[in-house]
């Protein structure tokens, strides 16, 4: 059962970072997708645009989630989150994450009226933003980094270290910076191995009363 315990939190960060502005409206050069799931960089340090990730492995989805008090949006928004194969085997067996996962989440607008719908939300269109967040330890001081997209046929812009997000991350994952409180297959692997931090621990147990 997913907790829901950020409701509080004011900083923006990756996995709830939704743009109202579609991709069509961006501009993007052509560039050549990274051919595997690893990570991979121009020279200049943009990420290359990861290929196929949707064959990749499907790790939740949400609708309408902020981590802002008072967010607001004209319209509904679902997030999907996705991750690489190799990275999601590794976490079935140590629960924590590998050298140079790459997780990905991709927001589309969500439609109520269609076809023989009478209820409820699904998705509808195209991508509408695309963040990276990937794990290379020998690259980044703080081994993780966010990477925001403007296209998925785009390179990727390097999140400054300084951003929200990351203090965000460092301070309520349930996993080495990943918010894997939020994905339901993954919770139960981390809680039998052990790997929860103790941050998530505490406001959990701050939040069922535990801790009062």
């Amino acid at each position: 059962m997913f907790p829901k315990i950020f409701a509080f939190l004011a900083a923006v960060c990756l996995f709830v970072a939704l743009l109202a502005v579609p991709f069509a409206s961006h501009t993007a050069k052509p560039v050549m997708a990274a051919a595997a799931a690893a990570p991979a960089y121009t020279e200049s340090g943009d990420m290359l645009p990861p290929g196929d990730y949707r064959g990749w492995i499907f790790l939740t989805s949400g609708i309408d989630m902020s981590y802002s008090p008072k967010a607001a949006r004209d319209h509904s928004m679902f997030d999907n989150v996705f991750v690489n194969p190799e990275a999601y085997r590794s976490f079935l067996k140590t629960g924590t994450w590998p050298d140079k996962t790459v997780m990905i989440l991709e927001a589309r607008e969500a439609g109520s009226k269609g076809s023989i719908n009478n209820g409820g939300h699904f998705q509808s269109g195209g991508v509408m933003d695309l963040e990276v967040h990937v794990k290379d330890e020998a690259r980044f001081p703080g081994k993780w980094a966010f990477f925001s997209f403007d296209s998925p046929d785009a390179n990727g812009t390097l999140i400054p270290q300084g951003a929200p997000c990351y203090s965000c991350h460092a301070a309520h994952a349930a996993v080495d910076t990943t918010f894997v409180q939020f994905y339901p297959t993954l919770l139960p692997v981390a809680t039998a191995k052990g790997t929860l931090s103790k941050a998530f621990l505490d406001e959990e147990a701050a939040w069922s009363g535990d801790g009062k």
